[in-house]
C-alpha cells in the first residue's frame, strides 16, 4: 500500500520531470525560418485593368514554407516599384487569417493606391512588383521570386479635395455658393451626402466656398472637372463621391420608415430637409399583445437601389442616455429579426396610446443618428 506521503512525493517527482521536459523543449524559441520559394497567383506580368466596383479584387497566392525547415511562419505580401529591391516596399499587406494563410485578396481600390505610390498616373498603365515576406518573431525573409504586375489605374485625381460642398439651383442651399452644403468626409477623398434636388435644375460640387476652388460634375460613370449635373426626378438623393478612383454612386430615396420588429408596422417619416426625416406628435394606436409590448425597432429605407435597413451597429438594450445609443449604420440584409442590431423603446408598457417625436438624421454635420421621444 502506498502511503499519502509516498503519493505526494511521486506527484512532485512527476511534475518536476514534466517541468524539466518543457524547459528543454520550450526554453529555446523556435526561430527557424526559410523564404517562400514559389509564387502562384497572379502569374508573372499579369495585366490588370482596375475597376471602381467595391467588390472588384485580385487574388494572390504562394506556397507555404516547408514546416520541417521553418515550423509555422506568418506571411505578408509586399509591393515595390518596377525597379525596386523591396528594401523599402511601397506597400505591405498581411495575409488572410492574421498572416497564417498562404493567400490574400486585395481590392482594386487598394491596388489603385499602390500603383499611385509607384508613380503611375490615373488612367495610365504601369508596372509594379510583388513578392512575399515570411516572418517569425522579429525575423523576416523575402521570397526568392518577384513577380511583375501590369496595372491600368482608375481615373482618379492627383489633387484630392480636402472638403467638398454641393451647390446650385437644384440644391437645398440654392445657387449662392455662400450657402453651399458641406458633404460628410468619410475618408481621404471620399464624400457623401443625403439631400433633396430639383429635377431640371443644375447642381455641382465644389472644393471650397470662397477664394480659389475647383468645380466638379458627374458623367455617366466618372467625376469630371467643371460643368454641372441634373437629376431626372425631384426628390431626395444619396451621392457618394470617391476622388481616389474618380467614380461615384447615387440612389434616389423614395421612403424612410420606422419599423417595429414584432408587428412589422411601418411608420413613414416625411423628409424635413438637410438630410433629416421625421414626425412630430405622432400617435401610435391599435396595437395589442406582442405587437404592442415587443419594444424592438429599426428603420427601413426604400430607394432606386432597393430596400435597406438602418440599424444599431452592436446593441440590444434599453436606451442608456448616451447619444451613441442612437447611432445608425445602413445594412443591405433586410430581415425581420436582427439580433444585436436594434434599439428598444424607452417605454415599459408598449407602443400604443402614446404620441411620439421621431427624428431620423443623415445630416452630414454629425454622426448618422435618430431620436425617439415619447410625449
Amino acid at each position: 500500500m502506498m502511503y499519502k506521503s509516498d503519493i505526494m512525493i511521486a506527484l512532485i517527482t512527476l511534475l518536476a520531470a514534466l517541468f524539466a521536459s518543457c524547459s528543454d523543449n520550450m526554453g529555446t524559441p523556435d526561430d527557424r525560418l526559410v523564404a517562400v520559394t514559389s509564387l502562384i497567383e497572379p502569374m508573372d506580368a499579369r495585366e490588370v485593368v482596375l475597376e471602381p466596383s467595391v467588390s472588384a479584387a485580385l487574388y494572390f497566392e504562394w506556397d507555404y514554407v516547408n514546416p520541417g525547415e521553418a515550423g509555422v511562419a506568418t506571411y505578408r505580401i509586399a509591393f515595390d516599384n518596377a525597379d525596386g529591391d523591396f528594401s523599402s516596399p511601397i506597400y505591405i499587406i498581411t495575409a488572410d487569417n492574421n498572416g497564417l494563410a498562404n493567400h490574400v485578396t486585395v481590392s482594386h481600390r487598394d491596388l489603385n493606391k499602390i500603383a499611385g505610390k509607384a508613380g503611375i498616373n490615373p488612367s495610365a498603365t504601369g508596372t509594379i512588383k510583388w513578392t512575399v515576406l515570411s516572418s517569425k518573431g522579429t525575423k523576416t525573409m523575402k521570397s526568392s521570386q518577384e513577380y511583375n504586375l501590369v496595372i491600368t489605374r482608375l481615373a482618379g485625381f492627383e489633387d484630392i479635395p480636402m472638403e467638398l460642398f454641393i451647390t446650385g439651383e437644384a440644391t437645398e442651399g440654392g445657387a449662392d455658393i455662400a450657402n453651399a452644403i458641406a458633404m460628410k468626409n468619410l475618408a481621404e477623398g471620399e464624400f457623401e451626402i443625403y439631400t433633396r434636388l430639383t429635377a431640371g435644375q443644375p447642381f455641382k460640387f465644389v472644393s471650397g466656398k470662397s477664394g480659389e476652388f475647383t468645380t466638379y460634375s458627374l458623367t455617366d460613370d466618372n467625376i469630371v472637372i467643371d460643368g454641372s449635373s441634373e437629376v431626372p426626378l425631384t426628390g431626395v438623393y444619396k451621392f457618394y463621391l470617391n476622388f481616389e478612383i474618380g467614380s461615384y454612386t447615387t440612389k434616389h430615396i423614395s421612403k424612410v420608415s420606422l419599423f417595429l420588429n414584432w408587428s412589422q408596422l411601418y411608420i413613414e417619416l416625411p423628409y424635413i430637409g438637410s438630410g433629416v426625416w421625421g414626425v412630430t406628435d405622432y400617435e401610435i394606436s391599435g396595437l395589442s399583445g406582442n405587437d404592442n409590448t415587443d419594444d424592438r425597432y429599426k428603420f427601413r429605407m426604400e430607394s432606386s437601389e432597393g430596400e435597406t435597413e438602418w440599424r444599431a451597429a452592436d446593441n440590444d438594450s434599453k436606451p442608456t442616455g448616451a447619444p451613441e445609443y442612437y447611432y445608425m449604420v445602413e445594412r443591405t440584409n433586410v430581415t425581420q429579426w436582427t439580433d444585436g442590431q436594434i434599439w428598444k423603446s424607452p417605454a415599459s408598457d408598449g407602443w400604443s396610446g402614446k404620441r411620439y417625436d421621431i427624428t431620423f438624421s443623415l445630416n452630414p454635420d454629425g454622426p448618422y443618428t435618430h431620436n425617439l421621444v415619447i410625449k
